[in-house]
Protein backbone atom coordinates (compact mmCIF):
# COMPACT_ATOMS: atom_id res chain seq x y z
CA UNK A 1 0.00 0.00 0.00
CA UNK A 2 1.61 3.62 -0.85
CA UNK A 3 -0.51 6.11 0.95
CA UNK A 4 0.44 10.17 0.48
CA UNK A 5 -0.83 12.42 3.52
CA UNK A 6 -0.65 16.26 3.16
CA UNK A 7 -1.36 18.77 6.20
CA UNK A 8 0.29 21.06 7.91
CA UNK A 9 0.88 24.91 9.40
CA UNK A 10 0.28 23.62 12.94
CA UNK A 11 0.70 20.85 15.17
CA UNK A 12 -3.15 20.32 15.15
CA UNK A 13 -3.12 19.54 11.58
CA UNK A 14 0.83 17.18 11.31
CA UNK A 15 -0.11 15.32 14.74
CA UNK A 16 -2.81 13.66 13.28
CA UNK A 17 -1.46 12.79 10.08
CA UNK A 18 1.27 11.11 11.76
CA UNK A 19 -0.37 9.65 14.15
CA UNK A 20 -2.64 7.99 10.86
CA UNK A 21 0.87 7.13 9.33
CA UNK A 22 1.98 5.49 12.46
CA UNK A 23 -1.60 3.23 12.44
CA UNK A 24 -0.81 2.19 9.16
CA UNK A 25 2.99 1.52 9.84
CA UNK A 26 2.03 -0.66 12.65
CA UNK A 27 -0.68 -2.41 10.38
CA UNK A 28 1.16 -2.78 7.36
CA UNK A 29 4.50 -2.80 7.97
CA UNK A 30 5.75 -2.64 4.50
CA UNK A 31 3.36 0.53 3.41
CA UNK A 32 5.14 3.39 1.70
CA UNK A 33 4.22 6.28 3.31
CA UNK A 34 5.21 9.75 1.58
CA UNK A 35 3.99 13.24 3.51
CA UNK A 36 3.79 16.33 1.30
CA UNK A 37 3.64 19.74 3.61
CA UNK A 38 4.75 23.47 3.30
CA UNK A 39 8.24 24.58 2.36
CA UNK A 40 9.40 26.13 5.61
CA UNK A 41 6.55 25.29 7.24
CA UNK A 42 7.22 23.03 11.07
CA UNK A 43 5.91 20.12 9.22
CA UNK A 44 9.85 20.05 7.13
CA UNK A 45 11.26 19.62 10.88
CA UNK A 46 8.17 17.12 12.37
CA UNK A 47 7.67 14.90 9.79
CA UNK A 48 11.29 13.19 8.82
CA UNK A 49 12.24 12.93 12.67
CA UNK A 50 9.63 11.36 12.97
CA UNK A 51 10.63 8.64 10.42
CA UNK A 52 8.95 9.30 7.26
CA UNK A 53 9.59 10.71 4.14
CA UNK A 54 8.49 14.21 3.35
CA UNK A 55 8.52 16.51 0.07
CA UNK A 56 7.54 19.95 0.31
CA UNK A 57 5.27 22.78 -2.28
CA UNK A 58 5.61 26.56 -1.84
CA UNK A 59 2.21 27.53 -0.35
CA UNK A 60 0.88 30.40 1.49
CA UNK A 61 -2.35 31.25 2.52
CA UNK A 62 -4.50 34.71 2.34
CA UNK A 63 -4.03 37.45 4.78
CA UNK A 64 -7.65 38.61 5.71
CA UNK A 65 -6.34 42.05 7.15
CA UNK A 66 -6.08 44.36 4.26
CA UNK A 67 -2.43 46.60 4.51
CA UNK A 68 -0.04 47.26 1.70
CA UNK A 69 1.93 44.62 3.01
CA UNK A 70 -0.68 41.69 3.12
CA UNK A 71 -1.68 42.95 -0.18
CA UNK A 72 1.51 42.31 -1.78
CA UNK A 73 1.76 38.69 0.31
CA UNK A 74 -1.95 37.81 -1.23
CA UNK A 75 -0.53 38.27 -4.85
CA UNK A 76 2.23 35.73 -3.84
CA UNK A 77 0.11 33.60 -2.39
CA UNK A 78 -2.15 34.07 -5.72
CA UNK A 79 1.02 32.83 -7.56
CA UNK A 80 1.80 30.11 -5.24
CA UNK A 81 -1.61 28.63 -6.22
CA UNK A 82 -0.62 27.31 -9.53
CA UNK A 83 2.87 26.96 -9.18
CA UNK A 84 2.14 24.48 -6.01
CA UNK A 85 -0.56 22.62 -8.00
CA UNK A 86 2.27 21.95 -10.68
CA UNK A 87 4.22 20.90 -7.80
CA UNK A 88 1.65 18.89 -6.44
CA UNK A 89 0.86 17.02 -9.35
CA UNK A 90 4.51 16.17 -10.14
CA UNK A 91 5.09 14.66 -5.97
CA UNK A 92 1.39 12.20 -7.05
CA UNK A 93 2.72 11.08 -10.20
CA UNK A 94 6.22 9.93 -9.31
CA UNK A 95 4.91 8.34 -6.00
CA UNK A 96 1.92 7.08 -7.52
CA UNK A 97 0.10 6.05 -4.26
CA UNK A 98 -2.68 4.27 -3.69
CA UNK A 99 -5.03 6.57 -1.47
CA UNK A 100 -4.13 10.05 -0.65
CA UNK A 101 -5.42 11.75 2.91
CA UNK A 102 -5.87 15.50 3.75
CA UNK A 103 -5.69 16.56 7.45
CA UNK A 104 -6.13 20.43 6.85
CA UNK A 105 -3.91 23.40 6.30
CA UNK A 106 -3.65 25.29 3.04
CA UNK A 107 -0.75 22.97 1.67
CA UNK A 108 -3.38 19.75 1.77
CA UNK A 109 -5.45 21.62 -0.79
CA UNK A 110 -3.76 21.55 -4.23
CA UNK A 111 -2.31 18.45 -2.78
CA UNK A 112 -5.44 16.58 -2.37
CA UNK A 113 -7.51 18.25 -4.62
CA UNK A 114 -4.67 17.58 -7.75
CA UNK A 115 -4.74 13.86 -6.46
CA UNK A 116 -8.81 13.54 -7.05
CA UNK A 117 -8.39 15.48 -10.41
CA UNK A 118 -6.14 12.19 -11.06
CA UNK A 119 -8.56 9.95 -10.04
CA UNK A 120 -6.71 8.90 -6.93
CA UNK A 121 -9.21 8.50 -4.21
CA UNK A 122 -8.88 10.88 -1.25
CA UNK A 123 -9.83 10.97 2.94
CA UNK A 124 -10.23 14.37 4.49
CA UNK A 125 -9.30 14.59 8.51
CA UNK A 126 -11.45 17.30 9.94
CA UNK A 127 -10.00 18.01 13.46
CA UNK A 128 -12.26 20.35 14.88
CA UNK A 129 -15.75 21.36 15.33
CA UNK A 130 -15.98 24.51 12.73
CA UNK A 131 -14.43 22.62 9.87
CA UNK A 132 -10.88 24.24 7.88
CA UNK A 133 -11.79 26.24 4.38
CA UNK A 134 -9.63 23.37 2.77
CA UNK A 135 -11.87 21.20 4.21
CA UNK A 136 -14.66 22.78 3.36
CA UNK A 137 -13.49 22.67 -0.24
CA UNK A 138 -11.91 19.39 -0.36
CA UNK A 139 -14.66 17.42 1.08
CA UNK A 140 -17.40 17.50 -1.69
CA UNK A 141 -15.36 15.11 -3.97
CA UNK A 142 -13.30 13.08 -0.85
CA UNK A 143 -14.18 9.00 -0.49
CA UNK A 144 -15.33 10.00 3.19
CA UNK A 145 -14.74 12.94 5.61
CA UNK A 146 -13.80 11.81 8.98
CA UNK A 147 -14.64 14.28 11.34
CA UNK A 148 -13.50 14.65 14.87
CA UNK A 149 -17.03 15.13 16.82
CA UNK A 150 -20.38 14.90 14.93
CA UNK A 151 -21.03 19.13 15.43
CA UNK A 152 -18.88 19.65 12.72
CA UNK A 153 -21.03 17.88 10.59
CA UNK A 154 -23.94 21.10 10.37
CA UNK A 155 -21.06 22.86 8.85
CA UNK A 156 -19.95 21.12 5.97
CA UNK A 157 -22.41 20.74 2.80
CA UNK A 158 -24.69 17.77 2.08
CA UNK A 159 -22.63 16.01 -0.63
CA UNK A 160 -19.54 15.58 2.11
CA UNK A 161 -20.04 11.94 3.02
CA UNK A 162 -19.14 11.96 6.51
CA UNK A 163 -18.40 9.64 9.42
CA UNK A 164 -16.89 10.31 13.01
CA UNK A 165 -13.79 8.95 13.49
CA UNK A 166 -12.59 10.92 16.34
CA UNK A 167 -9.30 12.46 16.63
CA UNK A 168 -6.19 10.29 17.34
CA UNK A 169 -4.60 10.19 20.41
CA UNK A 170 -0.79 9.50 21.54
CA UNK A 171 -0.95 6.20 23.22
CA UNK A 172 1.14 7.50 26.14
CA UNK A 173 -2.20 9.66 27.51
CA UNK A 174 -4.37 6.78 27.17
CA UNK A 175 -2.63 3.86 29.27
CA UNK A 176 -1.15 6.74 31.98
CA UNK A 177 -2.66 5.48 35.50
CA UNK A 178 -3.75 8.12 37.62
CA UNK A 179 -3.23 6.89 40.83
CA UNK A 180 0.65 6.45 39.99
CA UNK A 181 1.10 9.43 38.15
CA UNK A 182 -0.15 11.35 41.41
CA UNK A 183 1.99 9.11 43.98
CA UNK A 184 4.91 9.66 41.23
CA UNK A 185 4.53 13.53 42.22
CA UNK A 186 4.09 12.84 46.21
CA UNK A 187 0.58 13.73 45.77
CA UNK A 188 -1.54 13.21 48.51
CA UNK A 189 -5.56 12.08 48.05
CA UNK A 190 -6.43 15.68 49.31
CA UNK A 191 -4.18 17.60 47.29
CA UNK A 192 -5.86 19.50 44.95
CA UNK A 193 -3.58 19.66 41.57
CA UNK A 194 -4.65 22.31 38.94
CA UNK A 195 -2.67 22.01 35.69
CA UNK A 196 -2.78 25.10 33.13
CA UNK A 197 -0.63 26.01 30.05
CA UNK A 198 -1.08 27.73 26.45
CA UNK A 199 0.55 25.75 24.29
CA UNK A 200 4.37 25.16 23.56
CA UNK A 201 4.65 28.83 22.39
CA UNK A 202 2.54 30.13 25.53
CA UNK A 203 -0.22 32.59 25.24
CA UNK A 204 0.29 35.69 26.85
CA UNK A 205 -3.08 36.02 27.94
CA UNK A 206 -3.23 32.82 30.04
CA UNK A 207 0.02 33.73 31.74
CA UNK A 208 -0.91 37.32 32.26
CA UNK A 209 -3.95 35.72 34.16
CA UNK A 210 -1.89 33.32 36.10
CA UNK A 211 0.33 35.70 37.81
CA UNK A 212 -2.59 36.83 39.59
CA UNK A 213 -3.91 33.09 40.03
CA UNK A 214 -0.63 32.22 41.60
CA UNK A 215 -0.20 35.17 43.64
CA UNK A 216 -3.96 34.52 45.34
CA UNK A 217 -3.38 30.71 45.33
CA UNK A 218 0.18 31.06 47.58
CA UNK A 219 -2.03 33.07 49.97
CA UNK A 220 -4.80 30.40 49.76
CA UNK A 221 -2.67 27.84 50.44
CA UNK A 222 -4.92 24.76 49.15
CA UNK A 223 -3.67 23.92 45.85
CA UNK A 224 -0.65 22.21 44.24
CA UNK A 225 0.23 23.74 40.37
CA UNK A 226 1.71 22.51 37.62
CA UNK A 227 2.03 25.90 34.46
CA UNK A 228 3.44 26.20 31.19
CA UNK A 229 4.28 29.67 30.14
CA UNK A 230 5.79 28.86 26.81
CA UNK A 231 8.71 29.42 24.87
CA UNK A 232 7.31 33.45 24.57
CA UNK A 233 6.88 33.56 28.61
CA UNK A 234 10.32 33.76 30.07
CA UNK A 235 9.40 36.57 31.41
CA UNK A 236 6.52 34.85 33.69
CA UNK A 237 8.95 33.61 36.58
CA UNK A 238 10.01 37.64 36.95
CA UNK A 239 6.64 38.65 37.47
CA UNK A 240 6.04 36.08 39.86
CA UNK A 241 9.03 37.47 41.61
CA UNK A 242 7.62 40.87 41.53
CA UNK A 243 4.81 40.06 43.38
CA UNK A 244 7.57 38.38 45.99
CA UNK A 245 7.11 34.71 45.29
CA UNK A 246 10.37 33.42 44.65
CA UNK A 247 9.27 29.79 43.37
CA UNK A 248 12.67 28.49 45.92
CA UNK A 249 10.47 29.28 48.49
CA UNK A 250 7.09 27.31 47.61
CA UNK A 251 7.33 23.69 46.15
CA UNK A 252 3.74 23.97 45.98
CA UNK A 253 4.19 25.61 42.51
CA UNK A 254 5.98 23.40 39.40
CA UNK A 255 7.00 26.16 36.97
CA UNK A 256 8.07 25.32 33.33
CA UNK A 257 8.26 26.69 29.84
CA UNK A 258 7.76 23.22 28.85
CA UNK A 259 5.81 20.65 29.94
CA UNK A 260 7.73 17.35 28.58
CA UNK A 261 5.35 14.93 30.52
CA UNK A 262 2.28 16.34 29.89
CA UNK A 263 0.11 12.36 29.75
CA UNK A 264 1.78 12.09 33.76
CA UNK A 265 0.31 15.82 34.42
CA UNK A 266 -2.97 15.60 32.47
CA UNK A 267 -3.49 11.88 34.48
CA UNK A 268 -2.50 13.47 37.99
CA UNK A 269 -4.51 17.00 37.61
CA UNK A 270 -7.86 17.76 39.24
CA UNK A 271 -8.74 20.97 37.09
CA UNK A 272 -6.92 21.77 33.58
CA UNK A 273 -6.78 25.49 32.09
CA UNK A 274 -5.94 25.66 28.19
CA UNK A 275 -6.62 26.47 24.92
CA UNK A 276 -9.17 24.36 22.87
CA UNK A 277 -7.05 23.38 19.87
CA UNK A 278 -8.52 20.16 18.80
CA UNK A 279 -5.55 17.50 19.78
CA UNK A 280 -5.71 19.14 23.29
CA UNK A 281 -9.25 18.62 23.77
CA UNK A 282 -9.15 15.21 22.39
CA UNK A 283 -6.66 13.90 25.72
CA UNK A 284 -8.77 16.04 27.83
CA UNK A 285 -11.26 13.76 27.01
CA UNK A 286 -9.53 10.51 26.73
CA UNK A 287 -8.34 11.33 30.06
CA UNK A 288 -11.51 12.41 31.51
CA UNK A 289 -10.53 15.68 33.12
CA UNK A 290 -12.46 18.69 34.40
CA UNK A 291 -11.18 21.70 32.65
CA UNK A 292 -11.47 25.76 32.01
CA UNK A 293 -11.44 26.29 28.21
CA UNK A 294 -10.01 29.64 27.33
CA UNK A 295 -10.45 29.46 23.17
CA UNK A 296 -7.70 31.50 21.92
CA UNK A 297 -9.77 34.39 19.12
CA UNK A 298 -6.56 34.47 16.80
CA UNK A 299 -7.34 31.42 14.72
CA UNK A 300 -9.13 31.06 11.26
CA UNK A 301 -13.15 30.81 11.60
CA UNK A 302 -12.89 31.11 15.44
CA UNK A 303 -12.62 27.32 15.56
CA UNK A 304 -11.10 26.99 19.38
CA UNK A 305 -14.51 28.47 20.54
CA UNK A 306 -16.52 25.91 18.92
CA UNK A 307 -14.38 23.06 19.88
CA UNK A 308 -14.94 24.66 23.38
CA UNK A 309 -18.76 24.88 23.04
CA UNK A 310 -18.93 21.20 22.01
CA UNK A 311 -17.59 20.56 25.34
CA UNK A 312 -19.87 23.09 27.21
CA UNK A 313 -23.16 22.22 25.75
CA UNK A 314 -21.96 18.34 27.23
CA UNK A 315 -21.43 19.75 30.82
CA UNK A 316 -18.09 18.68 30.00
CA UNK A 317 -16.01 21.69 30.33
CA UNK A 318 -16.30 25.49 31.60
CA UNK A 319 -15.45 28.33 29.02
CA UNK A 320 -13.78 31.68 29.52
CA UNK A 321 -13.69 33.41 26.64
CA UNK A 322 -10.41 35.81 26.35
CA UNK A 323 -12.72 39.09 26.41
CA UNK A 324 -13.82 38.07 29.82
CA UNK A 325 -10.15 36.55 30.98
CA UNK A 326 -8.61 38.57 34.15
CA UNK A 327 -6.46 37.43 36.84
CA UNK A 328 -9.83 37.66 39.37
CA UNK A 329 -11.94 36.05 37.00
CA UNK A 330 -9.80 32.88 36.56
CA UNK A 331 -9.09 32.84 40.28
CA UNK A 332 -12.90 32.92 40.94
CA UNK A 333 -13.71 30.07 38.44
CA UNK A 334 -10.64 28.16 39.67
CA UNK A 335 -12.01 28.19 43.66
CA UNK A 336 -15.70 27.59 42.47
CA UNK A 337 -14.93 24.33 41.14
CA UNK A 338 -12.14 23.14 43.27
CA UNK A 339 -14.59 23.43 46.36
CA UNK A 340 -17.61 21.59 44.21
CA UNK A 341 -16.11 18.25 44.46
CA UNK A 342 -19.29 16.74 42.59
CA UNK A 343 -19.15 19.50 39.81
CA UNK A 344 -15.61 18.44 39.22
CA UNK A 345 -16.88 14.85 39.43
CA UNK A 346 -19.51 15.62 36.54
CA UNK A 347 -17.41 17.96 34.42
CA UNK A 348 -14.84 14.89 34.34
CA UNK A 349 -17.53 12.39 33.34
CA UNK A 350 -19.04 14.09 31.14
CA UNK A 351 -15.79 14.32 29.11
CA UNK A 352 -14.98 10.97 29.19
CA UNK A 353 -18.26 10.33 27.59
CA UNK A 354 -17.03 12.04 24.75
CA UNK A 355 -14.17 10.47 24.26
CA UNK A 356 -13.14 8.30 21.28
CA UNK A 357 -10.51 5.92 22.03
CA UNK A 358 -10.19 3.90 19.30
CA UNK A 359 -9.81 6.46 16.49
CA UNK A 360 -6.91 5.49 14.45
CA UNK A 361 -8.30 1.96 14.13
CA UNK A 362 -11.82 3.62 13.12
CA UNK A 363 -9.44 5.52 10.70
CA UNK A 364 -7.28 2.45 8.72
CA UNK A 365 -10.75 0.66 8.90
CA UNK A 366 -12.17 3.35 6.67
CA UNK A 367 -8.89 3.61 4.74
CA UNK A 368 -9.05 0.32 3.98
CA UNK A 369 -12.66 0.27 2.93
CA UNK A 370 -12.33 2.60 0.33
CA UNK A 371 -9.16 0.65 -1.00
CA UNK A 372 -10.97 -2.22 -1.25
CA UNK A 373 -13.97 -0.39 -3.53
CA UNK A 374 -14.08 -0.57 -7.48
CA UNK A 375 -12.52 2.62 -9.21
CA UNK A 376 -14.77 5.25 -9.66
CA UNK A 377 -17.55 3.79 -6.96
CA UNK A 378 -18.21 6.99 -4.38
Amino acid sequence: MKVLLAGGGTAGHINPALAIAGTIRENEPDAQILYVGAKGGMEERLVPAAGYEFRSVVISGFQRKLTWNNVKKNVKTVAHIFTSTAEAKKIIREFQPDICIGTGGYVSGPVIREAMRLGIPALIHEQNAYPGVTNKALCKKAKKTMLAVADAQRNLPAAARCVVTGNPVRSAVLHVDRQQAREAMGLREEDRLVLSFGGSLGARRINEAMVEVLTQSVSYGKIRHIHGYGQWGKWFPGALEERGILLGEHPELDIREYISDMPQCLAAADLVICRAGAITLSELQACGRAAILIPSPNVAENHQYHNAMAMVKRGAAEILEEKDLTGEALWNKIQELLEQPERLKSLAEHAKEMAILDANQRIYKIIKEVLAQPAGRP
